[in-house]
């Protein structure tokens, strides 16, 4: 019988992912059997500190990725938003899977809203994107880090530690966990990170048997939209040192990109927007990037490399 081995990170999430990608080549693949081989990282083991500080989300990569070149695996299943812009030879993307919502979701035990949370409010989240958003709505709140799998970070919630905490809405509700969203943080408001709640599959560009395998599972208008999100970051050379959001949406046979580049500290924040055709997703990004730079984000990005 034919089997893929699937490398994945230990969390819960990343396990339901994994699990949700091998149910889906099941399907299209009648009598293909499909094994995960769950793994830790770096990224999933260094909670002290954030993940700019330890080197970025790439840490959430790269053991899976040596698991693939031992030939311990056969691929790898990511949430794309910590792919980074450029994978390293020889590793492409063949699959990546009908997007879920991409919102973030507003999780408290007190309070309904962001809006209503009182000054000094004690919000938790690690992401540089996230906090940017919150110092420009909210520059009274109190931030502070928050690492840990999806259930760490509910129980330091619910153990009083935050009055509310930021997360992904897909994470969330994959895991069951949407009754715990308060409210939905979403465009055009509050952008989301590239290409959240997205799920993609890794492997190497030579395997030709498992590209094969997962081109069955590519979603096209799923891939138009991340593509223009991640061209609009890769253009801004942009990383988890860096807050950056972007969101494209289909508008007919085009696609509407936003994008931001925000300051964490001070929450200076700066948006621009362009609709081209879906057939170039890249140049797209590539417009809205310019029009950030141009609009100030050349400012922010400077002083954050100092």
């Amino acid at each position: 019988m034919e089997t893929v081995r699937i490398a994945t990170r230990k969390s819960p999430l990343a396990l339901w992912q994994s699990e949700y990608v091998a149910d889906q080549l099941r399907q299209v693949h009648p009598g293909l059997h499909v094994e995960l081989v769950p793994m830790s990282t770096r990224g999933d083991e260094v909670l002290d500190r954030s993940l700019a500080a330890i080197g970025g989300k790439g840490l959430f990569l790269k053991e899976l990725e040596l698991a693939i070149q031992r030939g311990d695996a056969d691929c790898a299943v990511h949430s794309l938003k910590d792919v980074p812009m450029e994978l390293d030879a020889p590793f492409a993307l063949p699959a990546i899977l009908p997007r879920h919502d991409p919102a973030d979701g507003f999780i408290s035990n007190l309070y309904a809203s962001l809006e209503v949370l009182p000054p000094g409010a004690r919000v938790g989240t690690s992401s540089l994107r996230r906090q940017a958003q919150l110092r420009a709505l909210r520059p009274d709140l109190q931030l502070l880090d928050l690492r840990g799998n999806i259930n760490t970070r509910l129980a330091k919630l619910d153990n009083g530690g935050y009055d509310a905490i930021v997360l992904a809405v897909a994470g969330l509700e994959r895991l069951g966990l949407g009754h715990r969203i308060v409210g939905r943080l979403q465009a055009p408001a509050w952008l989301p990170a590239p290409a959240q709640g997205a799920v993609a599959v890794e492997c190497d560009a030579g395997n030709a048997r498992v590209m094969a395998l997962f081109a069955a599972l590519d979603h096209a208008p799923t891939r138009s939209c991340v593509e223009a999100e991640r061209a609009m970051n890769r253009a801004l050379h942009g990383s988890c040192h860096v807050p950056v959001a972007a969101i494209a949406q289909w508008q007919g046979s085009d696609l509407h990109l936003q994008g931001l580049v925000g300051s964490a500290g001070d929450g200076r924040a700066v948006r621009a927007e362009a609709i081209g055709p879906a057939s170039d997703p890249e140049a797209l990004g590539q417009q809205v990037a310019q029009r950030l730079l141009d609009g100030g984000a050349a400012t922010i990005l400077a002083e954050l490399s100092l």
